[in-house]
Formats: C-alpha cells, structure tokens, sequence
C-alpha cells in the first residue's frame, strides 16, 4: 500500500473498518510509522465480560485487527490476501473502563508469513496483554 501516516490512518479508517466487527468493538487506527500501525479501542460495557471485566476476546479480536491489517499494508493488496493463521494472547491486567491501544511490531516479514508482536496497553502505558499473530500471504 503506498499510503503513508495520517493518509492512510483516514483510509484505514474510512474503508477498512466499515461493516466488519471493527466498526462494531470501536475500534479505530490512531498511527501508522515506519513498520509499525496502532489502534485503539473503548473498554465499557460492550465489550466486558460478566465480572465487570474487559473480555479476553475483546483483546483477542483488536490484536488480530491492528496485526492483520498491519500485514495487508505491507502486501501489494490487488495481487495477494492476507489471512491469519494462529494467534496467542497473554492477559496481564484487567481493565473496568477507558481505552486501550495495540501497537504491532514486525518479528517477521517474510514473503508467504509475517509474525506479529502487538502489546496492548491502557492509557498510562501499562500492559494490558501480549499477543503473537502469523499471518499467511495468499495470491488471490
């Protein structure tokens, strides 16, 4: 994708999200620099589980959100697809309310799988979980 910073935030943010489970957790992309692309999303009622809690799967599906879309930026898009094959998540702290933000970092980019790290922290910058994502790249 040849977009660049806040051009491809407002993209991301206007048609990729449109429809899809994204749009229904908030969850909205905030930076993309150099190799790496953040998001952020509400923790309110919508997305607790039923101790008051953020919801693991929550956490779970803005990982695999910011990591996935951070693969199809890197992907000639009109050629090949991106998919994602296996996620681990650790959760290290529970959340009640606020926002919180997933940052993935490349491990790998390589031609038919990328690796992922995404740390998802809250607004001070506690680690909230830590997840693993591969992804496979797939000609259309």
């Amino acid at each position: 994708m040849k977009l660049k910073g806040k051009e491809l935030i407002n993209y991301l943010n206007q048609y990729i999200i449109k429809n899809t489970l994204l749009e229904t957790l908030q969850i909205r992309f905030v930076k993309a620099e150099d190799d790496t692309l953040t998001a952020k999303m509400p923790v309110n009622a919508t997305v607790h589980q039923p101790l008051g809690l953020l919801h693991g799967g929550a956490s779970a599906a803005l990982a695999e959100s910011v990591g996935s879309t951070a693969s199809h930026i890197f992907v000639d898009a009109e050629t090949y697809e991106v998919r994602g094959i296996e996620l681990s998540i650790n959760h290290l702290r529970s959340k009640t309310e606020g926002v919180i933000y997933a940052v993935a970092i490349p491990i790998h980019i390589g031609r038919t799988t990328h690796l992922w790290e995404i740390k998802i922290t809250d607004e001070q910058n506690r680690l909230i979980a830590l997840a693993k994502l591969t992804n496979i790249v797939l000609k259309k």
